[in-house]
């Protein structure tokens, strides 16, 4: 709740992609920036805008490295290991809420407008749409993992009592395993990440039950920066933002085309497999508001709602104040963020 190498541009197209129109800066600036988990097309903006050049024309040269959860990216990024990072806001404002003083780490581009978390049940065993279907059920989760973490809201909303079903701590990478063995009735997921259950189970076989369409309104992963960057650096955080909103952009227009840069720097991956899943990401990315205020930004309303919720849910001493989980004075301007009819 998803770390990266810095490869070497070259001015050169490579075999079937044809060569940015953009020149690089000379001594580029490196940042180190943690994804919140393995590369995929869920990530593919990053490398779009790595591999098309759109870094290095900012002078940058960021490395990404793979993460071990979006909550641990968030650690990562305020100990001043990572420069940047890919983390969820609920647990940025967890986070800040026990970090006394100013913030570490600020989210400043947020990427997910709702939060992909999902419950997926097999349905021979009960599971509808319906949450209240998980009743005395066997849920795998990660120990650490944010749509574990959100579930006390999920509940609060579909009017269920948290103890409900019970919790089967599992390794991310077996997740699809106790599932598909039947170990557990279901497991939880980015709604994204589950495609590789897709591939292996039957979807028709499967019941998706989203947070969001509970009612639960949560802005999802962001992009973040460490305070001790934006301080000292302010035109980096500018520049990686302009690069990553042109690349997202692009990504949203022609996802097939996109995954052929993240296949650079994963050469395993399946393209057709990797595009579908940008098409689920894509959902989260452009909820209703964004088409309004463009993408990476918020409503301050829902940011005071999810701040408020979180506070109350896991009984903060105190909530952090909004202004400290976001800085989004780096947006690009709103006429490069809003989307395409």
């Amino acid at each position: 709740m998803q770390r990266r190498h810095f490869l070497q541009l070259s001015t050169a197209g490579v075999a079937g992609l044809a060569a940015p129109a953009v020149l690089s800066q000379p001594n580029p600036a490196k940042l180190k920036f943690t994804l919140d988990f393995r590369i995929s097309g869920q990530v593919a903006p990053f490398f779009v805008a790595l591999h098309k050049g759109y870094y290095a024309a900012e002078g940058l040269e960021p490395g990404f490295d793979v993460g071990n959860g979006s909550v641990a990216a968030i650690t990562r990024t305020a100990s001043g290991a990572y420069d940047m990072g890919f983390g969820d806001i609920s647990a940025l404002v967890e986070f800040n809420a026990a970090q006394p003083g100013a913030p570490l780490v600020q989210a400043v581009y947020q990427y997910y407008n709702r939060a992909p978390f999902v419950i997926i049940g097999r349905k021979d065993r009960g599971i509808t749409t319906d949450f209240k279907s998980l009743q005395g059920k066997r849920i795998a989760a990660a120990a650490v993992e944010s749509t574990r973490r959100a579930w006390p809201m999920a509940a609060k909303h579909a009017g269920m009592k948290v103890d409900a079903f019970e919790w089967v701590t599992t390794d991310f990478s077996q997740r699809d395993n106790v599932i598909i063995r039947g170990d557990v009735d279901g497991a939880t997921y980015f709604h994204d990440s589950a495609l590789s259950l897709f591939q292996r189970l039957d979807p028709a076989q499967l019941s998706v039950l989203s947070y969001a369409e509970a009612g639960l309104n949560l802005y999802g992963n962001a992009i973040l920066a460490s305070s001790r960057l934006i301080a000292e650096k302010p035109d980096l955080v500018r520049g990686f933002l302009r690069a990553t909103n042109r690349a997202l952009m692009e990504t949203l227009a022609d996802p097939v085309a996109a995954m052929a840069y993240v296949k650079r720097r994963e050469p395993m991956i399946d393209e057709k497999v990797e595009a579908e899943r940008f098409k689920i990401t894509a959902r989260y990315i452009t909820a209703a508001d964004t088409r309004a205020h463009g993408l990476g930004d918020v409503r301050p309303e829902l940011v005071a709602q999810q701040v408020a919720e979180v506070s109350q849910t896991f009984g903060l001493k105190q909530a952090p104040s909004a202004d400290g989980i976001y800085n989004l004075s780096f947006l690009p301007p709103k006429a490069e963020r809003l989307l395409k009819a």
